[in-house]
């Protein structure tokens, strides 16, 4: 399969009718990825149980589990298919959890975090686009407490913001408003390379977003922009008269108990750290294509990405947690959890010049629900920012959830410093492995 450079630092999969990449916002096409082998390693593993070492061999450490534990057959079997990633797209580290209903299938870290410092399950790393789950939740939630309409249009609000008379929450939650993404603007772009400790503001990122015209009449086309959700986490915390943060965590990250999620305004990661790498400043810092490049991306601020309030980290069991909590609607009504997660715009959207590669028809391996991805059967949310990778996942009709987290070694990211989303990939791999009646979508 080939996965897609969605934005510039969040990206996810999207696959068109032939099987071919399809855009997803930002800026172009990752590296050709052929999952030929990753599979059949899990033969392999079926025939020879693997055992997780404590004292790896310096050689072999990469490869090597830093979770003690007896690993059943299956167990054994997405070993494999993360060992054999790991060396494909030379991955540094690498954390995993698999569920089936009450079961737990496996928990493992591979790899190390820092040098000499073994990744592991309990750490911590950024979640990115995750968020977008959490806030469409809340977005349902006043639904369903009758507060608004998905049809409310957001003047209601904010009458300055460009055709507010027109856009509506639902078209903030399923991204057709047509409102430029400030990500995808050279300004921004710019400024981010130059600094990328720094925080921008809900004003500033408005600046950005707005300097250019809308990419289509509301409701119209579907186009990726981190610009809906910064605006619907802005409306939301109007509605709930409380800063986003707060809203966030007593309506949703409580209830749905995840203790290990916790949002900031700056670049802190709680302990332990997963530590992240990256060579997307190359281009910018104008290194040569021949130079090596490669620097600590950990402590990067990333609430550009997301909503003021929702600049999250998180550790691999709360991804899990998520993955079911969204998947099953725990805090929804059946109405609400449909409206969020069904192909409701499958064939809609299409692309065009002023918008591409974000534009894109919304086919079945890839189409939008409100805040969440849904690829085949499964919903999932797959960020990439700052060096981190991590894609969790949901399959309702067999009550799998995948959670996959990862980071980059040097040699994963190409002479332009762009990286693939190894998360997704993996997390499509172990899909196969465990539910191969209903597997996520992979390109031929």
């Amino acid at each position: 399969m080939m996965t897609f450079a969605g934005t510039r630092k969040q990206r996810a999969v999207a696959l068109n009718g032939n099987g071919k990449m399809a855009g997803k916002p930002g800026i172009g096409w990752r590296w050709p990825i052929n999952a030929t082998g990753l599979a059949a390693a899990t033969v392999i593993a079926l025939a020879i149980a693997l055992t997780s070492c404590s004292s790896p061999a310096p050689a072999a450490k990469a490869l090597q589990s830093t979770t003690v534990v007896a690993q059943s057959p299956q167990a054994s079997g997405i070993a494999a298919i993360v060992r054999k990633a790991m060396t494909t797209y030379h991955l540094r580290a690498v954390i995993v959890r698999v569920t089936r209903g009450n079961q737990v299938v496996t928990t493992q870290a591979f790899g190390p975090s820092l040098t000499g410092q073994p990744a592991t399950p309990a750490m911590h790393f950024r979640n990115g686009a995750v968020a977008f789950a959490y806030v469409a939740t809340l977005l349902m939630e006043y639904v369903d407490e009758h507060k608004v309409s998905l049809n409310d249009t957001i003047n209601r609000w904010d009458p300055t913001l460009p055709e507010a008379n027109k856009v509506t929450l639902k078209m903030l939650a399923n991204q057709t408003t047509g409102y430029p993404d400030f990500e995808t603007d050279p300004a921004w772009t710019a400024a981010f390379n130059a600094n990328p400790f720094q925080i921008f503001t809900y004003q500033q990122r408005l600046k950005y977003a707005f300097s250019r015209p809308m990419q289509f009449k509301p409701g119209t086309n579907w186009s990726y922009a981190h610009t809906n959700f910064m605006i619907l986490g802005h409306i939301l915390s109007i509605i709930g008269k409380k800063p986003l943060a707060t809203l966030l965590q007593e309506k949703v990250l409580g209830p749905m108990g995840l203790t290990n999620t916790t949002s900031s305004e700056t670049s802190t990661i709680p302990e332990p750290v997963l530590h992240s790498y990256s060579s997307e400043r190359k281009e910018a810092l104008q290194i040569p294509s021949k130079v090596n490049f490669y620097e600590e991306a950990t402590y990067w601020n990333a609430d550009w990405g997301t909503p003021v309030g929702a600049n999250q980290t998180t550790n691999i069991y709360d991804m899990t947690k998520t993955a079911v909590a969204v998947g099953t609607g725990q805090l929804l009504s059946r109405s609400s959890y449909h409206a969020m997660t069904a192909p409701n715009l499958l064939g809609f959207g299409h692309r065009q010049s002023n918008c591409a590669p974000s534009c894109f028809k919304q086919i079945p391996a890839y189409n939008f629900g409100l805040g969440v991805v849904r690829s085949g059967s499964w919903i999932l949310q797959n960020p990439l920012v700052s060096g981190y990778s991590a894609t969790e996942a949901y399959l309702p009709s067999q009550k799998i959830a995948i959670a996959v987290a990862t980071t980059f070694d040097a040699a994963a990211f190409n002479s332009q410093g762009v990286e693939p989303n190894a998360s997704d990939t993996i997390f499509r791999l172990i899909g196969a492995y465990v539910a191969p009646s209903d597997a996520p979508p992979m390109a031929k």
